[in-house]
């Protein structure tokens, strides 16, 4: 990490001006891939860890609690998306100052936001995984594992309000640089505390939850001094932290780009807990293979929800630098490298898919499961990249409402109601449920291409930034 991670605006033009855009983003493109990657390693680990040596159990109250810890979390993703925007566009514009005020905002939001969170989440966890059927074999522990989560939320969104900030400016290799320590610290402490090495106390599986915690919170002290120490334009100062008392015309702002895309996550977050409602219906077995299923699938979309980013912000600089034409080379560019990049990735999944479900399930029942709902998806993801990429273009220029709305009608209105009648057909039974998901991305893209090329390309763009 150098002293010099964000170049300053007319510097960064000045050096990559002649650079075609699909090139520029695949070179900001690569370690955001790289980063979620590695902020998914720790989980997968995890789950290799709690599968195979711990059980099918264990797996599966792991995999029954995270559908809820998403919906919690999802408001604050959302209000990152929303602040995402505005940094993009104050940065695009030159505007040094409102810039900080939107992290400073932030900030202080984010951590209230977490602290509320933390103790509806840590208090009413018996009650919510109940609510979605749980398996009351694995509920015990699934209650203890998702309140240590819980109970850290405040500083975890701290830290991923600080990445989210980065990336907004440019910045995509100082967030892989962190997560390349938080990644080492987690698959440290990992087997230490799951097995009790070294002295330390046998946890179990709730070990790997204490290993996530502990590496992001030790993350966040070095990225803190880290930041101070190079001078870095983010880095915690006075000019950060004189807008720490809120803003609200600017939380006001924040709010309107912000909410709908925590209404979308939290409606996305309510489908699966549905979904992980019907699941459950089939057994802990049928729960396990759902994670699994799940945990390869976050490797499958990532090069969609990373393009989803990148698109964001370059569509975001762009108009807050006023290059409105800028903006059909970022979704020409955003479309060229999904297909490219997640096609060879989900090709290789494809190839490979029971030797990675391997890694974590043992049960050959419960692999077999697995392997035949992931058939099933994986090539939809394409479909689903396509989307996200007309979806960030127009978020980055305030549109906000429609996408949300495309969202909500595609999960609820078409992924939902096709998993459960077909999950309660006699000849398809639980492989119907993953049915839902192609059928979802395929409304979703008509709805956000038709919106997108009809209406949003005749408006008149402009910044949010005065």
């Amino acid at each position: 990490m150098s002293d010099h991670a964000i170049p300053s605006k007319p510097q960064m033009q000045a050096g990559a001006e002649h650079q075609p855009v699909w090139r520029k983003m695949l070179l900001f493109l690569v370690p955001i891939m790289l980063s979620n990657a590695l902020q998914s390693i720790g989980q997968l680990v995890g789950s290799i860890v709690v599968g195979r040596w711990l059980g099918v159990n264990d797996l599966a109250a792991i995999s029954a609690f995270f559908p809820m810890f998403f919906l919690l979390v999802s408001f604050t993703i959302g209000v990152g998306a929303g602040s995402s925007i505005l940094i993009g566009q104050a940065y695009g514009a030159g505007n040094q100052e409102r810039l900080k005020a939107v992290v400073g905002t932030t900030l202080t939001f984010t951590f209230l936001l977490g602290v509320v969170l933390a103790l509806a989440g840590g208090v009413f966890t018996w009650d919510l995984l109940r609510l979605i059927g749980t398996p009351e074999n694995v509920i015990a522990t699934s209650v203890h594992y998702a309140r240590i989560l819980f109970w850290a939320m405040p500083i975890l969104f701290l830290y991923f309000a600080y990445t989210t900030f980065m990336r907004g400016t440019g910045d995509s290799k100082t967030p892989f640089y962190l997560l390349i320590i938080s990644t080492a610290l987690n698959l440290i402490l990992l087997p230490l505390l799951v097995f009790g090495w070294v002295g330390l106390p046998r946890l179990g599986v709730y070990g790997a939850a204490y290993a996530s915690v502990i590496s992001t919170v030790l993350t966040l002290v070095v990225m803190i001094f880290w930041l101070a120490k190079a001078n870095h334009p983010l880095q915690f100062d006075a000019s950060v932290r004189k807008h720490l008392k809120m803003d609200f015309s600017l939380l006001k702002l924040l709010l309107r780009l912000g909410i709908p895309s925590s209404v979308n996550m939290i409606l996305v977050s309510l489908s699966e807990i549905a979904v992980i409602s019907f699941v459950n219906h089939f057994g802990s077995d049928a729960t396990a293979a759902y994670g699994a299923v799940n945990q390869v699938a976050s490797y499958v979309q990532m090069p969609a929800i990373s393009l989803g980013i990148a698109v964001s912000i370059f569509a975001a600089q762009s108009i807050g630098a006023n290059q409105i034409d800028r903006l059909k080379d970022v979704v020409k560019s955003g479309l060229l490298l999904n297909y490219i990049v997640g096609g060879v990735l989900i090709i290789l999944v494809y190839i490979f898919s029971k030797d990675v479900l391997a890694l974590f399930l043992t049960s050959k029942s419960t692999l077999d499961i697995a392997h035949s709902l992931l058939m099933i998806t994986l090539w939809s993801y394409l479909i689903f990249g396509n989307a996200q990429v007309l979806a960030a273009t127009m978020r980055a220029s305030g549109t906000v409402l429609w996408p949300m709305v495309f969202g909500i009608v595609s999960i609820w209105l078409v992924e939902v109601p096709i998993a459960y009648f077909l999950s309660h057909d006699t000849a398809l039974q639980i492989k119907g449920i993953w049915v839902g998901y192609p059928a979802a991305f395929i409304v979703s893209l008509l709805l956000q291409f038709s919106y997108y090329n009809f209406v949003w390309k005749k408006k008149k763009i402009t910044s949010l930034i005065h």
